[in-house]
C-alpha cells in the first residue's frame, strides 16, 4: 500500500479509523495521504463495505462489543496517536470508549468527534445526512435557482467538505499543538457548523454588490443570475462554464460569441434577456466548436465529466489521476500536490505519477495488528474462535488462520 511518491509530512502516526461512510473514511484518507499510518476498525461481523475510500489503509476487525474485542481496541488506542469516530454522541461512552478512559490510558491521543450537529445542543441526537446538515447550516438555501427548491450538490459540502476535511485539519492542528504540551485534544467536528464555515463569505458578504437587493438564489451575480458567470448547453447537449467577470475576460468572451460589447453590455439591467440571448447563441454550436471559437482570455471552460477531466492533457501533464487499484478502468486524483515537495524541490513532481494503495479486505490486517499489540499466538487464536476478531484469508473470506 505504501508508495515513494507518498508525502510523509505524518510519517510515524498512527491513525485509528472507526468503520463509517463519507466524512470519517474521507478524512482518514487525508491523514493517510499525509503519510499517517491509518488502521480501519471493522466490526467482526461485518461481510463487505462500500466504503470507497480505504485505499492504503490496513483493517482489523473486532467486536467490540465482548469484553475481549473491547480490551483490544483499547489496547489500540493506547498505543495510537489519533482516533476518528463517526457516531452519534454516547455511542463511545455505551461501548465504554469515551475519551476521559481512552485519555486516562494515553493523554497524547488526539481524539476527534466527527458528528452531524456536535456534542451537544438539542440536534445532538437527530440522525441526518449531508443534505439535512446542509439544510441546517443554512448553506442549502443558497443552492437554487429561482423559485425552484434548493438542489444538493451531491454530499460534497457537508460530507466531504465540512466534515472530513475540516476534522482533519483539526486533527493536524492538534497534532502540533500536542509538539508543545504532550498532550492531545478531544475535537467537536461536525458537519452542520462546518459546512457553515466554508460558508463564511456569503455569511460576511449580504452587503456586498455581488448579492442584488430583493434577489433570490440563483438571481445574483455568482450563483447563475449573471449571464457572464453561469453554465450553458450547446448543441450536442454538452455544457460550457463561463466565468467572464473582469472586463478583459468579458470582452474576449463576447467577441467569441460574434457580438460587440455596445449589443451585449456586461452592465445590463435586463439579465433575464442577456441570459436568454447567450442561451439562444450557445445553443448553436456544439460544445467542442465552441471551445475552438473562444480564446483563453474568455474564460470559457468545458464542462467535463469525471472521465474527461482525468484524460485531459493537463491532468496527463500534471499526473493529477492515477489508475484505481481497486477497480479496473477508474482514475483516482492525486493527494494535494503542496504536502509532497520538500522546499529544495525534491519529491513528487509534477511528471511523477501517484502510486494509490488498494484498499484492505476486512479483518486483512487482523493478526498482524494484535501481534503488533502484544498478543501471543494463542491469545489471538483464541480471538478469532470466539469470533472476537476476523482475520480474512487471502481470497478474502473470513479464515481463522493466522
Amino acid at each position: 500500500a505504501s508508495s515513494a511518491a507518498m508525502p510523509s509530512a505524518l510519517a510515524g502516526v498512527r491513525v485509528v479509523e472507526l468503520a463509517g461512510l463519507a466524512p470519517a473514511p474521507f478524512c482518514g484518507l487525508l491523514l493517510r495521504d499525509l503519510g499517517a499510518r491509518v488502521v480501519r476498525v471493522d466490526r467482526a461481523d461485518a461481510a463487505f463495505t462500500v466504503d470507497r475510500l480505504a485505499r492504503g489503509k490496513e483493517s482489523l476487525a473486532l467486536d467490540l462489543k465482548s469484553p475481549s474485542g473491547g480490551a483490544a481496541f483499547r489496547r489500540l488506542c493506547a498505543a495510537s496517536d489519533v482516533l476518528i469516530e463517526p457516531f452519534r454522541p454516547g455511542v463511545m461512552e455505551k461501548l465504554g470508549f469515551g475519551p476521559d478512559r481512552l485519555l486516562a490510558k494515553n493523554p497524547r491521543l488526539v481524539y476527534s468527534r466527527l458528528s452531524g450537529y456536535g456534542q451537544s445542543g438539542p440536534l445532538a441526537q437527530r440522525p441526518g445526512h449531508d443534505i439535512n446538515y446542509l439544510a441546517a447550516s443554512g448553506v442549502l438555501s443558497r443552492l437554487a435557482d429561482g423559485d425552484s427548491p434548493p438542489r444538493p450538490p451531491v454530499n460534497l459540502l457537508a460530507d466531504f467538505a465540512g466534515g472530513g476535511l475540516l476534522a482533519a485539519l483539526g486533527i493536524v492542528a492538534a497534532l502540533f499543538e500536542r509538539q508543545a504540551t504532550g498532550l492531545g485534544r478531544i475535537l467537536d467536528a461536525n458537519l452542520t457548523e462546518g459546512a457553515a464555515y466554508l460558508a463564511s463569505w456569503l455569511f460576511a458578504s449580504r452587503d456586498l454588490f455581488v448579492w442584488r437587493d430583493g434577489a433570490r438564489p440563483g438571481e445574483n451575480i455568482l450563483d447563475g443570475g449573471a449571464h457572464f458567470y453561469r453554465c450553458y448547453r450547446c448543441l450536442d447537449g454538452r455544457h460550457l462554464a463561463v466565468g467572464a467577470l473582469e472586463p478583459q475576460f468579458y470582452a474576449a468572451f463576447v467577441a467569441g460569441l460574434g457580438l460587440t460589447e455596445a449589443e451585449l453590455p456586461q452592465a445590463t439591467e435586463d439579465a433575464a434577456g442577456a441570459i436568454a440571448t447567450v442561451t439562444k447563441i450557445i445553443g448553436t454550436r456544439t460544445r467542442d466548436d465552441w471551445l475552438s471559437r473562444f480564446g483563453p482570455d474568455a474564460c470559457v471552460n468545458a464542462v467535463e465529466e469525471l472521465s474527461e477531466a482525468q484524460a485531459n492533457p493537463h491532468a496527463a501533464v500534471r499526473a493529477s489521476f492515477s489508475p484505481s487499484a481497486d477497480t479496473p478502468g477508474h482514475h483516482l486524483p492525486r493527494p494535494p500536490r503542496f504536502a509532497s515537495v520538500a522546499p529544495d524541490g525534491s519529491g513528487v513532481g509534477p511528471d511523477e505519477p501517484f502510486q494509490p494503495g488498494r484498499s484492505p479486505r476486512i479483518g486483512e490486517h487482523t493478526c498482524g495488528l494484535l501481534a503488533e499489540l502484544g498478543y501471543s499466538e494463542a491469545e489471538i487464536r483464541q480471538l478469532l474462535a470466539e469470533g472476537r476478531a476476523v482475520q480474512c484469508s487471502t481470497d478474502g473470506s473470513p479464515s481463522g488462520r493466522l
